[in-house]
Parts: C-alpha cells; sequence; structure tokens
C-alpha cells in the first residue's frame, strides 16, 4: 500500500489523512504538539474554559463530508447546533445591532436601525450569494495553478459576469457605493478581516464573505470548537491513520528532485507521497534547506493580520452581549492603515468579544463567563510586543466599560494573553499571522502558494497558508483540492 506522511496535524492535516486514507494510502501524521487539532485547541484557567484559537463555525458540510466518506454516522462524534443571531454589534454613539440569522429578519431590522432601503441590503446579500455561486468551484475549490481549472463551463460563466465580481475596487468602495450609512458599510467592511485583510485594499469580490455567515449562517460546536478537531481525530484512528504526537519533523527528504520521506530528530521515514500542513514559509525555510536548488523563493506576500488576545474569566453575566460580539471603532481606516503601512496597533481598536458559555454554560462557573478578547493586530516584525500588549490592554478596558457601561477589570478573575510571537511560537505560523498571507491585491489569491510543488515531485501542501486561505472553511477545502490532485493508491501501486 503506498505511504503518505503529512506534516501537522492542524484542521487541513486532519482532513487530508482522511481524504487519502479513503483513496486507499497507509497514512501517517507527525506533529510537533502533543494534541491534533493545530489552532483548534481549548485550555482551562480556573474552572473556565476557553478556545485557544478559531472562534466561528460556518459551513459545517464540510466537516459532514469527512464523516461521509467512510459511511459513517456524524452523529457519534460531532454534533453542532446553528444560531439564532450570527453576531451582536455595538458603536460608540450607543446603536447597537442584532444580526439575525434569518435573512428576512436581518433586512428588516438592518433596513430600521441603519435607514436603508430593505431592497438595497436584501439585494446586497443576493449578489453576495451570487459572487459566491460564480467563483467558488474556481477559487475555492479548485487549484489555481493547473490549466484544466480554466477550461470548464464555471470559468466562462465567471468570465461573462466579470464586470459583476468587483475584481477592480476595493470591498470598501463597493459598500460605500452601495449603503448610505456609515455604519452598516463598517460592518460589511469587517468581513475582510475573516481573511486576515484590509477591507480599503482588498479587492471588492470579498463581499462575496457574508454570504457564508449571513445566507449560509453560523454555528455552534456542542462541545466547543475543539470538540471539531477532536471528532475528526478520533474517525482518523478508528480509519488505521497513524499519529506522531510530539515529533518535530526537521527535514523532507529530498533524492533527483523527488521527495522521499521526512527526518525528525531521531529517525527518518520514507514515504510515496509527503504532505505539509505546516505554514509553507517554515516549510521552505526549515524543511527544505538541504535542496534549495529544487525550490523556488520563498514567497514575499504580505502577511495577513495577526491579533493579540486576551482571555478572561469574569465574574458577572452581560445579557447584551451574545456567543460574538464587536464593538466597532471609530476610526476603522485608520486602524487597518496602522496594521498593514505602520505595522502598529491604534489607540482605540475594534474590539472582538467571543463567549462560549452563552451556549456552553459549563465553559464557566454559574453566574459568570469565559471572554475571549481580540483585536486584530499586525503580524510580528520586531514590535514592543510587551508594550504594546499593556497599551491596548488599558485602552480596550476603557472602551469596554464606556460602550457596557461596566467596571469590567473588577470582574476579571482570571487572565491569560497571547500575542502574534506566541502564536507563531505555537502554530509555526510566520509572524503570528493568523492566515498566511493577506488578500489587499487582486493577484493575492494566485500568488499564494500553490497546493503542490512546482519544483519537487509527490511534494504536497494544504493548510492556512496556501491555496485558497486561512480559516476552517478554507483549510477544509485546501485538504480537498490537495487530495484532489493525487490518484488514487491503486493508481501507485
Amino acid at each position: 500500500m503506498p505511504k503518505v506522511l503529512v506534516i501537522g496535524a492542524g484542521i487541513a492535516g486532519l482532513a487530508v489523512a482522511l481524504r487519502l486514507r479513503n483513496k486507499g494510502y497507509d497514512v501517517a501524521v507527525f506533529e510537533k504538539n502533543n494534541t491534533a487539532g493545530g489552532k483548534i485547541s481549548d485550555f482551562k484557567l480556573g474552572d473556565y474554559r476557553f478556545d485557544w484559537g478559531p472562534s466561528l463555525f460556518t459551513m459545517p458540510h464540510l466537516i459532514m463530508e469527512l464523516f461521509e466518506l467512510f459511511d459513517v454516522n456524524s452523529d457519534k462524534y460531532f454534533n453542532y447546533i446553528q444560531k439564532t443571531s450570527s453576531c451582536n454589534y455595538f458603536w460608540e454613539d450607543g446603536t447597537r445591532f442584532v444580526a439575525w440569522a434569518k435573512k428576512a429578519d436581518f433586512v428588516v431590522d438592518a433596513a430600521a436601525v441603519f435607514n436603508e432601503h430593505s431592497s438595497t441590503i436584501e439585494k446586497y446579500l443576493d449578489d453576495s450569494e451570487k459572487k459566491y455561486s460564480l467563483t467558488a468551484s474556481i477559487f475555492l475549490e479548485k487549484s489555481l495553478h493547473k490549466i484544466n481549472t480554466y477550461l470548464s463551463k464555471d470559468t466562462l460563466k465567471a468570465l461573462l459576469h466579470f464586470n459583476s465580481l468587483d475584481l477592480n475596487t476595493s470591498l470598501n468602495a463597493v459598500n460605500q457605493k452601495r449603503f448610505n450609512n456609515p455604519k452598516i458599510i463598517q460592518l460589511f467592511n469587517r468581513f475582510a478581516t475573516y481573511n486576515g485583510s484590509d477591507p480599503y485594499q482588498t479587492p471588492g469580490i470579498m463581499s462575496m464573505i457574508p454570504h457564508l455567515e449571513l445566507n449560509l449562517g453560523t454555528y455552534f460546536p456542542e462541545n466547543g470548537m475543539r470538540s471539531i478537531a477532536e471528532s475528526l481525530y478520533t474517525l482518523a484512528c478508528n480509519q488505521g491513520i497513524e499519529f506522531y504526537f510530539n515529533t518535530d519533523v526537521k527535514e523532507i527528504v529530498t533524492s533527483n528532485g523527488t521527495a522521499k520521506g521526512i527526518r525528525t530528530e531521531k529517525l527518518e521515514y520514507k514515504a510515496d507521497i509527503i504532505i505539509s500542513n505546516s505554514d509553507h514559509y517554515n516549510t521552505f525555510k526549515m524543511l527544505l534547506k538541504k535542496d534549495r536548488k529544487n525550490i523556488v523563493s520563498i514567497p514575499k506576500q504580505e502577511r495577513s493580520s495577526a491579533a493579540i488576545i486576551f482571555y478572561w474569566g469574569i465574574a458577572k453575566k452581560f445579557p447584551e452581549l451574545d456567543l460574538h460580539n464587536i464593538l466597532f471603532s471609530k476610526e476603522y481606516q485608520e486602524e487597518f492603515n496602522a496594521i498593514f503601512k505602520d505595522s502598529t496597533i491604534i489607540e482605540n481598536p475594534t474590539i472582538y468579544i467571543n463567549i462560549t458559555s452563552k451556549d456552553k454554560p459549563s465553559d464557566a462557573p454559574n453566574g459568570c463567563e469565559n471572554w475571549f478578547v481580540m483585536i486584530n493586530a499586525p503580524s510580528a516584525s520586531g514590535q514592543d510586543w510587551p508594550l504594546l500588549r499593556a497599551r491596548v490592554r488599558a485602552a480596550i478596558i476603557l472602551r469596554i466599560n464606556s460602550m457596557l457601561k461596566t467596571d469590567i477589570e473588577k470582574y476579571i478573575t482570571h487572565e491569560e494573553i497571547l500575542d502574534p510571537l506566541g502564536i507563531e511560537a505555537k502554530t509555526g505560523s510566520y509572524g503570528g499571522a493568523l492566515y498566511g498571507a493577506s488578500s489587499n491585491s487582486k493577484l493575492a489569491a494566485f500568488l499564494r502558494q500553490p497546493n503542490f510543488s512546482t519544483k519537487i515531485k509527490n511534494l504536497y501542501f494544504c493548510g492556512g497558508s496556501v491555496h485558497p486561505g486561512g480559516g476552517i472553511p478554507l483549510c477544509l477545502l485546501s485538504a480537498k483540492i490537495t487530495s484532489d490532485l493525487i490518484p488514487k493508491a491503486s493508481s501507485l501501486e
């Protein structure tokens, strides 16, 4: 049976391992940490449980597909609920808006709160769906670096609607053209952050992202985000996939331009196919450093945004908050200029608060809540992070107090802080960038690392730092694209 070795047990590594096991390969996964999941992990502070990384769950069918491959009932492994609202939004002038899950309810309330015509909002969401439908099969479900991707009816159809895709303008420009109220413009600009980009630079085609949340819905795993990785790991073990934890891969072994195996600190493992779910920058820089002649130079793309995250145990309940909450900054464009042009953080950044105890009460003691408080930050490039952390912490406490009419610091009983350097150390994401490269250019999708090596045979890539991008859905699609590039095992025997 042909052998596949996967470097990294992140969500894409788990998914590609399952897909190739289904294709008849003998699969082994090597992970430097002691558990599977990569950024999808959790931890406890006292009696408070926190999801360490990703907090938004959309497109659950991509998880279900992996169970369906093996005709396994997913209910025995993984369950989730659909949220009735996607996010609660707050502005400094006291405006509040609940983004309801039902499209009709969202449109009615948004029209009232933002004084926009309901038909304008509905048309925007319809166009968001249309852009997704026109481009998903090209940009999200196939390799952009294979000619057959462009020889299809889907590509022709997309080309016929090229002008409606808004590739030559920014997301902010698209939203300003559609709406009059700056608050709803800001709300829809926010979706650029879903792939770590700047709404004032990223192409207008990114207005398809709201479709994933506002048309398809947001969800919550019944046992927290960690259960996504746990369920796939359990499925993988049950299908005979082998895992090596606490095992740091030191090198991808190549010979005559072909990947032949991997080397850890102690042993060498041979295989027919190697797949790296590690950050592609580190894959090229560290794992292929002995084979420079056969690799292209490391792409010098702009990094996506990173984050500073405060994990707070809060000894109080806030009924005005839900699972997902945004406290907007008044200086939104300045916020992104600071991140992407000045590599710093403005004095009063936008604040995201995730509270899983709203849907999973056991995540916090009675009468308490577990707050995951995040602000967007630049990737690490020599900043004074202790200074930035302290400044940001003071600023967000003032903003939370002002906008929620509270004194939040006296309710913080537990605290942990993570900055881009910590993200890089834990996950290997270069500079702590959450999504690899940014999408601040209309060519960004084509410049991302392909899912295969153009120089080394039998070497492939998957995960958030390669095509099609970061976030749970795109990582799962990355695994599918990669597995589709690899023939069934029987063809290699």
